[in-house]
């Protein structure tokens, strides 16, 4: 660690992720896999991990939006990139100069879409994005017909898959994901029915990864799996590894009297005398509020709650009788000695999901990268 660095920071082992990027490989055979990167790659740093990926000879990497998919570009990355949210018309041209790969979810944006690249003499690959269920932008199953005959009167745009996604896949009733595969499959059919090589097919998410593998068809897209971490409180049939740990150092002890109050509101006082330290992190670093009163964290091989309600840039922890001195190490999330916190821990400690936890890690929490 640099001298000066912030006494907080993200360590990110790439090492882990590939091997969590072949241990999906191998759980879904034939499938492509094609990582998502969207969010800052849900924290871990967009072009680090997109360059490991891309090492591992990744096929095509997924983004939600055509500005993540140009620092990708210029961040050195050849590999198809695929944007799965919708393009805005006035940004078609830009998919079209950085070789992006477009969403359409309705016949407007695809013959915009057809438009753009007939203007610039092009031919602009696409991947048709069909509802079945989710209710957010993608057309509705019972009308994809229209979408893929809209298609055919495209000539300057190769539809090369069709997608759709799932709304609860990580729900332990999974009869709502069964029926949103089964529209996805119905609809389909148009392309056989008519004589036509079927797209690419992708419907799974991390959840489908490991719920429902009649869903792998032809590409999956793990997201939150391939940094470690299982959706909501799923068991991994997937051997996983961690990818991010976060830690911070203590910056300031001090014994606080029985019934002396801490932080902002008073919501919490010692019953007995204690010993408290301040750790340099808040919710503006991505330590939620929510933790208030709820968290823990490692300190010398020991798990000590939060108290108070974490502040925007520091936050207290009552470490009892044990010790802890100016410079020690506090692990917000990863293991030391027998103990271990997760990503997991920390969303069910502040009532939240864990990509939110991950996605949530502001930029002022530096990341270190470790091959």
């Amino acid at each position: 660690m640099s001298d000066t660095q912030r006494p907080t920071w993200c360590d990110i082992d790439l090492t882990a992720l590939g091997n969590n990027y072949a241990a999906i490989e191998a759980h879904v055979g034939t499938a492509q896999v094609m990582p998502i990167v969207k969010a800052d790659a849900y924290g871990h740093g967009l072009t680090q991990v997109a360059l490991k990926l891309q090492d591992l000879n990744a096929p095509r990497l997924g983004v939600a939006y055509v500005e993540e998919g140009i620092a990708l570009r210029e961040g050195g990355i050849t590999l198809p990139i695929h944007v799965l949210g919708g393009a805005v018309e006035r940004q078609i041209p830009l998919f079209i100069e950085h070789d992006l790969t477009f969403t359409a979810p309705s016949v407007d944006k695809l013959n915009q879409i057809n438009e753009a690249a007939e203007a610039a003499k092009t031919t602009t690959r696409v991947h048709l994005k069909i509802d079945t269920g989710m209710e957010r932008i993608g057309i509705h199953h019972y009308n994809a017909d229209t979408l893929f005959e809209a298609a055919l009167r495209c000539p300057s745009v190769e539809v090369e898959g069709v997608f759709s996604h799932f709304a609860s896949a990580d729900h332990p009733d999974l009869g709502f994901a069964r029926l949103q595969l089964e529209r996805f499959l119905e609809a389909l059919e148009f392309f056989p029915r008519h004589g036509l090589a079927t797209p690419t097919r992708h419907i799974a998410n991390s959840a489908a990864i490991l719920a429902l593998p009649e869903a792998h068809l032809d590409l999956v897209r793990p997201g939150l799996l391939l940094y470690g971490v299982t959706p909501a409180n799923e068991t991994s049939t997937i051997e996983l590894h961690p990818v991010l740990s976060w830690r911070s150092e203590v910056i300031y002890f001090k014994v606080v009297e029985a019934g002396n109050p801490i932080s902002y509101g008073s919501t919490w006082a010692p019953t007995n005398s204690t010993r408290v330290v301040t750790l340099p992190v808040g919710y503006a670093d991505g330590y939620r509020r929510a933790l208030s009163n709820q968290g823990q964290v490692i300190i010398n091989n020991n798990r000590h709650n939060v108290v108070g309600r974490v502040c925007m840039d520091q936050t207290m922890i009552d470490i009892g009788n044990t010790s802890a001195f100016n410079g020690d190490q506090a692990v917000l999330i990863g293991s030391s000695g027998a103990h271990q916190i997760t990503v997991g821990d920390l969303a069910r400690w502040s009532d939240t999901i864990p990509y939110e936890i991950l996605t949530a890690i502001t930029a002022r929490v530096p990341r270190r990268w470790h091959p």
